[in-house]
């Protein structure tokens, strides 16, 4: 039972790297210059290389042949456990640095958790993970920063994709079944905590960007139980072409 919860637990946090390392890859080329283009693509290779040492680990609790690759790419839609922020559209500029923004600072924070878990290969994966989500954050941080305090249309655009994006923001936070119980296992984060520290870097970082705080309207919550947008859907049919198209193939 316990090496079940583990397992569902390691699907929640590796399909959150993948997901979002994948919408990330679609900048490849089309960044706005040439320097954060590259940037954007080497925050990509970090999460899927996060997400691979993850998913590695879960194909040795599952056994049965299960490899990172088939955990990543044989998978329904129902089976993707990712909170619904990663997988929404980038659109433009603004909307991607928003969601970096309020994912980056959350992984930081659950990083941070996790490297104190009792589960040893847990604790190894978030702590080599921190220090380049330390720098995802900082560098999306800096963005909002940089748009907000900036021309009255790049505070305008900036704006409107935190207001767009924040009804998404209050799913990190709600534990799944799988979360509360890996929490009081000892190998699962305390969400309550990572929101805490979340808030508080957010509130810091609006407030230098002279960017407002949305009132919560609405919450969007699902994709933790597989209940996902239909944006994901898309998303998997690209990414799982290759190895659904050729069982097997390796380079």
């Amino acid at each position: 039972m316990s090496q079940n919860i583990l397992f569902e637990y390691l699907l929640h946090w590796g399909d959150n790297s993948l997901i979002m390392g994948q919408r990330d890859g679609e900048w490849c080329g089309h960044g706005p210059i040439l320097e954060q283009d590259i940037a954007l693509t080497n925050i990509s290779l970090d999460l899927f290389g996060e997400a691979r040492n993850i998913f590695s680990y879960a194909a040795k609790l599952r056994g049965d042949n299960q490899t990172e690759d088939s955990i990543a790419f044989l998978r329904d839609v129902l089976e993707y456990k990712n909170v619904l922020l990663v997988e929404q559209p980038n659109n433009d500029w603004g909307y991607t640095i928003t969601k970096h923004f309020f994912y980056d600072n959350f992984h930081y924070f659950l990083c941070s958790e996790l490297s104190k878990s009792n589960d040893k290969q847990i604790q190894a994966i978030a702590l080599k993970s921190i220090k380049e989500t330390a720098y995802h954050a900082k560098w999306s941080n800096e963005w909002v920063i940089r748009l907000g305090d900036g021309t009255d249309f790049s505070k305008q655009k900036i704006q409107e994709a935190i207001n767009d994006l924040w009804e998404y923001t209050h799913e990190l936070f709600i534990p799944s079944a799988i979360e509360q119980s890996a929490f009081e296992m000892g190998f699962g984060a305390n969400l309550e905590d990572v929101k805490i520290q979340w808030e508080r870097k957010i509130n810091a970082i609006l407030e230098e960007a002279t960017l407002s705080k949305p009132e919560t309207k609405n919450i969007q919550k699902g994709g933790k139980i597989g209940r996902h947008s239909e944006h994901l859907g898309f998303i998997l049919a690209e990414m799982q072409y290759l190895q659904r198209a050729y069982p097997g193939a390796e380079w």
